[in-house]
């Protein structure tokens, strides 16, 4: 056995690159765990390794191509095999072939990772391409709609329509013209719903005094719901603060029953 074997700077080379089959790798790694000429070897590929990486940007290299790297160092390996197996004396290292084979090996994995990375710079740029030009496409359409938008705001000849809801009936309104000397009174009312047959609208006459309310009528509304109460018997001489209308029963009712569905403030007389 040769005294103070080390591995080849080549050897140590692939196994930075990791390159190496299960078995040299390990045979790699018990040698170095004993050997610090070696191990300090191996650093100093790895630190150049590192550098360079560092150098060109990093990207995800594409399917395949890690597999193809390691075949091509497989070829080169083949071309030139290492000399004395897997080990080397000390004595015959020589600096100038050591330098200008790892040289060469550099030179293949900075070409490897340059290429990598161009390629996937070219992609970046090509897809950041790509979505500028859908962008500027989507600003070009909303802008031509607002501005057809605007032209139809504007347009001295535009229709400009109101809609509402075509099922919705006007509100029940009545009025009502009385004369307290005489009792008189007529009531004319619109829009009222329709009721069921044991039920009435009655009209009522809500006295200034404070008493109690008069009955003024009954009545039910046509198919249209307009409905009227002409000249009813009531007292005469009674001065009225308000009129109402309720739903009573059938019959009408003496008191007024809540609540009151129309209702408004008679006016002083004259007025």
């Amino acid at each position: 056995m040769m005294d103070n074997p080390h591995i080849p700077e080549e050897t140590l080379a692939l196994y930075a690159l990791q390159a190496l089959d299960r078995e040299e790798s390990a045979a790699v790694r018990a040698h170095v765990a004993e050997c610090a000429e070696c191990r300090a070897e191996l650093a100093r590929a790895e630190g150049d390794l590192a550098l360079v990486a560092l150098s060109v940007e990093h990207h995800a290299a594409p399917e395949g191509a890690r597999e193809r790297f390691l075949k091509r160092l497989d070829e080169r390996a083949e071309a030139e095999p290492m000399r004395g197996g897997a080990v080397i004396p000390i004595e015959q290292k020589q600096p100038g072939r050591r330098a200008a084979a790892w040289a060469g090996w550099l030179t293949a994995a900075a070409l490897m990772l340059l290429s990598v990375g161009l390629g996937m710079r070219v992609s970046s740029l090509r897809w950041r391409l790509n979505e500028t030009s859908l962008q500027l496409a989507e600003e070009t359409v909303e802008s031509r709609q607002a501005h057809a938008v605007l032209d139809l705001l504007t347009a001295p000849m535009a229709q400009h329509v109101l809609l509402t809801e075509s099922k919705t009936q006007p509100a029940p309104t009545a009025r009502a013209v009385y004369l307290a000397s005489r009792g008189a009174l007529v009531m004319e009312a619109s829009n009222l719903k329709p009721l069921p047959a044991n039920k009435t609208y009655e009209l009522w006459v809500i006295p200034a005094s404070g008493a109690a309310p008069i009955p003024a009528g009954l009545f039910q509304p046509d198919a249209n719901g307009s409905a009227s109460v002409v000249m009813p018997q009531i007292p005469k001489n009674v001065a009225a603060k308000a009129f109402g209308v309720t739903v009573e029963k059938a019959g009408g009712s003496a008191t007024p029953t809540a609540p009151i569905l129309l209702a408004g403030a008679a006016p002083v007389p004259g007025e």
